[in-house]
């Protein structure tokens, strides 16, 4: 019986390909903060639903603030397989 070998990719990660496949970043990190939210509303058992993003991206540079935040959160969540609880932004 041949064996099936499953690939599953982190939600931090897949975020962090997929804004800089988008968005090609000057500077990204992405931080999984979920671990200070553990036990609180819209947090996961297996964490991953917190993150801090801080991206600078000449594709941001005619965008307010709120038109950024509406942009990268549309991304994330049409990338992600499941709701992402809270994501913060700095724009660096």
């Amino acid at each position: 019986m041949a064996e099936i070998i499953v690939s599953v990719m982190a939600i931090k990660d897949l975020i962090t390909q997929t804004i800089a496949e988008t968005f090609h970043p000057a500077q990204l990190e992405v931080i999984d903060e979920s671990h200070k939210h553990a036990g609180h509303a819209g947090s996961h058992p297996e964490g991953e639903s917190h993150f801090l993003i801080r991206v600078s991206a000449k594709a941001f540079s005619n965008h307010s603030r709120v038109e950024r935040e509406k942009l990268l959160r549309k991304t994330i969540d049409s990338a992600t397989p499941r709701n992402i609880h809270a994501v913060r932004f700095e724009f660096i």
